[in-house]
């Protein structure tokens, strides 16, 4: 038998072992709010993938709508989202949850960020932050794209 043949059967031989290995580790653990909130800010950013700045405005937590009224949410959507194209694919790379945020009162606060491809930038990053309402709902109160 070949050196390389024997090299090559060493090789499959520790990948498999490594994925065996692996199988049996427990899963890293995930806060399980993370999958709530992630599909809170999914279905919002949605709404804001269809052009239609009314329709995610309307979906808004209290803080976003004050911050940025309809008019100003319009031009923002027009200066910033509607050049990078149409979405094609996102990917959320991490979720964090903070009770004490800056400039806030103090309540449940969650940040998703997303890798994001548009038709005209791809690798773009999205960031959402969320507040949890009294009956349990994660509203958007930010958004910003990078």
């Amino acid at each position: 038998m070949s050196a390389l043949v024997k090299s090559l059967r060493m090789a499959a031989g520790v990948l498999l072992l490594v994925a065996c290995a692996m199988s049996i580790l427990p899963a890293a653990a995930q806060d399980p709010r993370a999958g709530v909130a992630q599909s809170a800010a999914r279905a919002w950013l949605e709404l804001v993938d269809k052009g239609d700045p009314d329709l995610s405005w309307n979906a808004s937590g209290a803080k976003f709508k004050e911050a940025f009224p309809l008019g100003k949410w319009r031009e923002a959507l027009a200066l910033y989202r509607k050049p990078m194209g149409t979405f094609e694919s996102r990917t959320a790379i991490a979720t964090t949850f903070n009770k004490d945020v800056p400039d806030l009162p103090p309540g449940e606060y969650a940040n998703v960020q997303f890798r994001t491809n548009f038709s005209n930038k791809v690798d773009a990053h999205e960031s959402i932050s969320l507040e949890r309402s009294a009956d349990g709902a994660w509203l958007v109160i930010g958004y910003a794209l990078n």
